[in-house]
């Protein structure tokens, strides 16, 4: 067994406005922090163009065509102040999708025991009908239904890490009884979600708010107080990630403590789990992460641990 990375080469042409936190040069990190030595025995693939009936598995069309419409021919196109649109956009995000699709296949097929997939824009803001927080496609959510849906699974479990809550996966999965969405987040902070009182349609939400200045060794309490209680209660057949790195002390976007460290012992916690549970079956996708050496150092860690469930 071996660990899948999943890239998306198009996501170096979805472009962002000059300064923009969430840029081109986020992939180019990742990537070469991969090309380690240490990194060989990863199985490496390209993400595959995801189709439209792809994204309605948790999008209505008209959320798709009116960003497939908004793609500008040239320049930059706005959709908020956050989240803005290039030529090479659309590639990019339906890349994305259909690299979360492909590792989900490649798990639950027991060619790969996981994987990783690297891969820009992000998707945990994106609601049913709405694009936000540099967000187009709910690129996590769309695979839980796709391992739902497609695979005949009965229960799949998505653990958001990102120091944003992940408002949209929670939007696109409220009413889905066989998903279960865990969400540790700084708050307050934007996008302004993810109290504990918010909780599913079907009591299926579990969101983990943590103050400001929130270090490892609380978060570490509150994974193992909470979160891992949880996941054991839903007992799920696999286990997504929407791994965002912008918890770490150096992120420029928000307040936590989090050191590299913490990324490989929260990846570890949900490893182990998934080793007893469900096969050791975890897909895991990039979310945030905005300062580069920050976000390539943890990036790493959090790919070594996925490698070292393979031994």
């Amino acid at each position: 067994m071996a660990t899948l990375l999943v890239e998306n080469p198009a996501g170096l042409t979805h472009e962002m406005p000059p300064g923009h936190p969430e840029q081109i040069a986020r992939l180019a990190a990742i990537s070469e922090a991969l090309a380690a030595p240490e990194f060989a025995a990863l199985i490496r693939g390209e993400a595959p163009m995801a189709a439209e009936a792809d994204l309605r598995l948790a999008h209505p069309p008209d959320h798709i065509a009116a960003i497939r419409g908004a793609i500008p021919k040239a320049g930059l196109a706005a959709l908020d102040a956050d989240t803005s649109l290039s030529p090479g956009s659309w590639e990019a995000a339906l890349k994305g999708v259909g690299g979360c699709l492909h590792a989900v296949d490649q798990v639950l097929s027991g060619a790969v025991r996981n994987a990783f997939v690297a891969t820009r824009p992000p998707g945990h803001h994106a609601e049913g009908s709405r694009p936000m927080g540099f967000c187009l496609f709910g690129n996590i959510a769309i695979a839980a239904k796709h391992a739902l849906d497609r695979h005949g699974l009965k229960r799949v479990a998505v653990v958001d890490f990102d120091v944003h809550h992940g408002n949209g996966t929670q939007d696109l999965l409220w009413e889905e009884p066989r998903a279960l969405f865990i969400s540790s987040h700084q708050m307050p902070l934007y996008p302004g979600s993810g109290a504990p009182s918010e909780r599913g349609g079907s009591d299926n939400v579990v969101n983990l708010p943590l103050g400001p200045g929130t270090g490892g060794p609380q978060m570490r309490q509150i994974v193992q107080d909470r979160m891992l209680p949880a996941l054991a209660r839903f007992a799920p057949e696999l286990v997504l990630i929407s791994a965002g790195f912008d918890a770490h002390r150096a992120d420029p976007l928000a307040n936590l403590n989090w050191e590299t460290e913490d990324f490989a012992w929260i990846t570890r916690e949900i490893c182990v789990f998934a080793a007893a549970h469900c096969d050791g079956r975890v897909v895991s996708t990039l979310e945030g992460g905005y300062d580069l050496p920050a976000l390539a150092a943890s990036v790493a860690t959090h790919v070594a641990v996925l490698m070292e469930q393979n031994g």
